[in-house]
């Protein structure tokens, strides 16, 4: 695995997150999202919703004796602060790794989506998750970044909010999302390395657009998933 650790200024490190943070960004992953699931009907649909398998996390972690090859990411590390955001979510589990993309592509395409577009929110961000556990069944908070709290939540929605004036230790990881608990290893060497303590629970950010403008999904090297730690 590759790993470059970047020591550099939290503030030009902030700059250019926001930058990344378009709002462009975000309404092409929910419309890429729609497309996959209403683009067919039936059986087709079906078979569509099957194949939305944007973000697949592997039902097992990998034991210590597995020798079987693996591919290797790349994986950036950052000292910084964490970037403040509120993140309008919604609270679920999932069985297993297809049950979990399915309900992701569901979560930020359509619910948010909707709400948001309803409420006349603004959005902030790229696609934001929590995870409890790195393997099945998986236990989730999934949410976009938005301008400001809603007035009144729907049943299941949540808000979330990161920043506050918090340090982050972070990865900006390329390569096959299945391989992101390498990633989440790296972070918590790096704590123990450094005598730091996790302040609040880790979480990922969806910087790139996993799918092209052709509708395809693009080779997983060239898309940035953020994993935070948050620490003190």
């Amino acid at each position: 695995m590759k790993i470059v650790i970047c020591m550099g200024n939290r503030n030009q490190y902030a700059n250019t997150l926001f930058m990344k943070l378009h709002i462009k960004f975000a309404f092409t992953f929910f419309f890429s999202l729609i497309f996959i699931l209403f683009s067919c009907k039936d059986d087709k649909q079906k078979s569509a919703i099957d194949k939305s398998t944007i973000i697949v996390k592997s039902d097992k972690l990998r034991s210590k004796n597995d020798t079987t090859p693996r591919s290797v990411p790349i994986i950036n590390i950052s000292d910084t602060m964490e970037f403040p955001n509120i993140v309008l979510c919604i609270k679920d589990s999932a069985i297993n790794n297809v049950r979990l993309s399915q309900k992701l592509a569901k979560i930020y395409g359509i619910k948010l989506a909707e709400f948001i577009k309803k409420n006349k929110l603004k959005v902030t961000g790229p696609p934001m998750a929590w995870y409890k556990t790195q393997k099945a069944p998986f236990f989730f908070e999934a949410g976009i970044p938005i301008d400001k709290k809603p007035k009144k939540l729907p049943k299941g929605f949540i808000i979330k909010q990161t920043g506050g004036g918090a340090r982050a230790i972070v990865a900006h990881y390329f390569g096959p999302y299945e391989e992101t608990p390498q990633g989440y290893a790296v972070l918590k060497e790096w704590i123990t390395d450094e005598h730091k303590s996790i302040a609040a629970a880790p979480y990922e950010i969806y910087v790139s657009d996993p799918i092209g403008k052709d509708g395809q999904p693009l080779d997983p090297y060239k898309v940035q998933t953020d994993i935070v730690y948050p620490y003190r």
